[in-house]
């Protein structure tokens, strides 16, 4: 006779009632929510309300252990629930507290529930997993000289965490990030508690969002980092994480947010979060990155050679208007990411020609004669190409940037400068914390022209010619450099 408790006999009942439902399912597959350039991300079924990461970090050779809690709410009849998962192992898995089999199809983490879960009924997830930082070339966790940073854009942040990883789905985060003695974790938010410290010196460092948030826009910084605080319009908190030995020298460059805000509050209204601030990091990364309330830069960007003094302001312009445009109003799908970088170019090059160095009127007659060739070889702005396999940053071209903010110049001289103010303040307003797409913006703009603006803005979306623009005759035909 074997004697059993209560708890372990339902664990045995639970494990046998998975196996028998697992063996009456046909394998798993990887699914996705129909993305036209990332048809495998995101995954169906769910709806995510919140993540909880835990990250125990030991130093850039060693997986870090991690606890990934999800709260969601099931869409649809879920006898599997799909997650975007890969580059880590998992070792258990929970469904609204019972054990859930776990396999992985392609780049999916698919769990198999004790039994069915219904519409309407919330899903509460556990998974107990490595995040590895070893070997990843595009994207996810990014080596920095002293520790670890985040750049998940486009689809890369499951390859950190088990997660819906597509736009269309934000969601809050919380992070609690555990480092060795003498190092610093920052992440997306505001701290939700005071580090607490072991005896070891090991420390726990709690960080929350206070806004829904997209998963490739998480950020974690881990290294030996000053966090320096400064106060910021109407007294938002502002934080800039840097190398503690670069703080000094870089203390000009930093002084310049609050100034950069107040710049783009007059042009589209109140700053959408909690914090803001940037993080630098001892990085090599080609890119600079719109991690929500912490944008990522490359330390070299602020080394003083080889870029003058306004391009630099130029771009933390760039990566601050995202906080509106991208972040704050997240894009419905990857095929309207000209939403994102057209406007933070836009704002980029107006910030530039205020500084009296490089006129809009000339930036964009120069992409109004690339505009062609740009399109020719990415695809229409609203319409872009798919990246090449393996170089999904591919997808990043001119095309939408550019040649995507050439779009709200010709919009602007088609209904004025006075419109087109209300317009760009119109959309991140009524869209915050929301996702919105090209028709979305078609339809607001239209709406605040007073006429149908679709036969205008159709061609230059999604045209694979560039129309005429409107007030600039002489441009027409001068399309090759």
């Amino acid at each position: 006779m074997q004697l059993t408790s209560p708890r372990l006999r339902a664990a045995l009942l639970a494990a046998a009632s998975l196996t028998l439902t697992a063996a009456a399912l046909p394998p798993p597959t990887p699914l996705g929510i129909g993305d036209t350039l990332f048809p495998q991300l995101g995954n169906p079924g769910y709806d995510v309300l919140a993540y909880d990461l835990s990250l125990t970090y030991r130093d850039n050779t060693s997986p870090l252990d991690a606890v990934t809690r999800i709260d969601a709410r099931a869409k649809e009849p879920l006898e599997r629930i799909n997650l975007d998962f890969t580059h880590g192992t998992v070792a258990s898995a929970q469904v609204n507290g019972a054990p859930a089999r776990f396999e992985s199809a392609g780049e999916d983490l698919v769990l198999t529930p004790v039994s069915p879960v219904v519409p309407g009924s919330p899903l509460h997830i556990t998974i107990k997993h490595t995040s590895d930082p070893r070997g990843i070339a595009d994207g996810g966790w990014v080596p920095t000289e002293d520790g670890l940073a985040m750049a998940n854009q486009a689809d890369a942040a499951h390859r950190v965490f088990p997660c819906n990883d597509h736009p269309a789905d934000k969601a809050y985060f919380t992070f609690r990030i555990t480092t060795p003695a003498g190092l610093t974790a920052v992440a997306n938010g505001l701290p939700g508690a005071l580090p607490a410290r072991t005896a070891t010196g090991a420390t726990t460092w709690t960080y929350r969002t206070l806004h829904p948030m997209a998963t490739e826009l998480a950020q974690v910084s881990i290294g030996d980092s000053a966090v320096v605080g400064r106060t910021g319009p109407h007294g938002l908190p502002l934080r800039d994480v840097v190398p503690a030995a670069d703080r000094e020298r870089l203390e000009p460059w930093l002084k310049k947010t609050p100034g950069h805000i107040e710049w783009m509050e007059q042009r589209v209204g109140r700053y959408p979060f909690e914090t803001y601030g940037v993080l630098i990091a001892k990085a090599r990364t080609g890119f600079e990155l719109e991690t929500q309330t912490l944008s990522l830069f490359e330390s070299g960007l602020f080394s003083g050679e080889g870029y003058p003094e306004w391009y630099v302001e130029a771009v933390m312009v760039h990566e601050l208007a995202h906080q509106w445009f991208g972040n704050s109003v997240a894009p419905r799908t990857w095929s309207d990411l000209w939403l994102n970088e057209g406007h933070a170019t836009w704002y980029e090059a107006l910030y530039a020609d205020g500084l009296g160095t490089y006129s809009l009127e000339r930036r964009m007659r120069e992409a109004y004669q690339r505009s062609d060739q740009w399109r020719a070889a990415g695809g229409p702005p609203a319409a872009p190409k798919p990246a090449a396999p393996g170089e999904k940053i591919g997808l990043f071209r001119p095309v939408v940037y550019d040649g995507a903010a050439l779009i709200l110049y010709a919009l602007r001289q088609e209904i004025g400068a006075a419109a087109f103010d209300r317009l760009q303040r119109r959309w991140v307003t009524e869209h915050r914390d929301s996702v919105a797409g090209t028709q979305d913006f078609v339809r607001m703009a239209s709406d605040v022209a007073g006429r149908d603006l679709k036969a205008f803005l159709e061609p230059w979306l999604y045209g694979k010619t560039t129309p005429a623009m409107p007030g600039h005759p002489e441009w027409n035909g001068a399309k090759s450099v």
